[in-house]
């Protein structure tokens, strides 16, 4: 039977794995950072949050960006208690992009609610040690475009605050989201003429998300491999937005592709967990009070799924 053109380009991804397997074994000697967002937990606290992942093994935590204003959110000293108690470490920001700190918003008080924000959150992120901080060029929840200058609008904010990457170190990594939830930048390939417009070497990375690329990439493995050097996280969930293995995501052929790029050799790059659910705009998930035993599921399902698939890979 005649393979599905998926079918050829999984082939191929195999392909280089194996051939890069055998040709340099040393690269693999590092596995993929697991880290979790935390974000989807709702009003959860952190301590509780980090007892959870300490307890399955994530030595990771991707932080919900929730310094809104200047007497909301995370305060560094406490964050870096709680979770240096667990055993756990910053990989990154969750910046949470909406209508009320839109980069692209065509009222300039909004836009400068972006700007104040990410300063925040930036600065937060250097104190507690974090690698990126997750850009939305456009806000999320919002599908329909106000006009035709949002791309530029977004890019005119950004460059007001490039220098605080620069200055931190800290990644700034664009996410493309789907076309459900917001206006514009939905794939790899719009992240990067976003990230050329910026034009600053401290904002060049993307955060890649696989629930969006399910329905804006043509191959997800594809897109990973073309972002070689510059995807710095990976939010991961399955198809059905739930725990990794409840869905159909050929989990083994993303794998493959990261260890292509050399992801595992960058500690920058982290895989992060967000599995919120499906729906228009997940966003209303912070504000939530959660399951703790749901969540217990999510992240030891996950964890275990992935592990398991990961070592299968790392097999062949």
């Amino acid at each position: 039977m005649k393979p599905q053109n998926y079918e050829i380009k999984n082939q191929k991804i195999r392909e280089r794995f194996l051939e890069m397997k055998n040709k340099k074994p040393e690269s693999f000697k590092n596995r993929l950072k697991f880290s979790w967002s935390n974000w989807g937990f709702g009003i959860e606290g952190l301590e509780t949050t980090a007892r959870r992942l300490n307890k399955f093994g994530v030595k990771y935590i991707e932080l919900h960006g929730n310094l809104y204003g200047a007497d909301l959110g995370y305060k560094p000293e406490e964050v870096k208690k709680i979770l240096n108690s667990n055993g756990i470490s910053v990989s990154g920001i969750c910046g949470m992009f909406s209508a009320d700190n839109d980069m692209s918003a065509n009222r300039p008080i909004i836009r400068q609610n972006a700007i104040d924000y990410i300063k925040r959150n930036v600065d937060f992120g250097a104190q507690v040690g974090a690698r990126y901080f997750l850009i939305v060029p456009g806000a999320v929840g919002r599908p329909i475009p106000y006009d035709n200058m949002e791309f530029h609008r977004s890019v005119e904010t950004l460059k007001i605050v490039e220098n605080l990457f620069i200055k931190t170190g800290i990644r700034g990594a664009v996410e493309p989201i789907r076309s459900a939830e917001v206006s514009f930048c939905h794939t790899f390939e719009d992240a990067k003429k976003y990230i050329k417009a910026v034009g600053s070497q401290g904002i060049k990375h993307i955060n890649g998300d696989l629930y969006h690329m399910l329905v804006e990439e043509s191959h997800i493995g594809e897109a990973i491999v073309n972002a070689e050097g510059i995807l710095t996280n990976l939010h991961m969930a399955d198809t059905n937005r739930g725990a990794l293995g409840d869905g159909f995501f050929d989990l083994d052929t993303i794998i493959m592709a990261l260890y292509v790029i050399g992801y595992n050799n960058d500690d920058s790059c982290f895989l992060s967990p967000e599995p919120l659910g499906p729906g228009g705009d997940p966003y209303p998930a912070m504000y939530g009070s959660p399951d703790p035993l749901k969540l217990d599921s999510l992240v030891k399902d996950s964890v275990e799924y992935f592990g398991e698939r990961e070592e299968e890979v790392l097999s062949l």
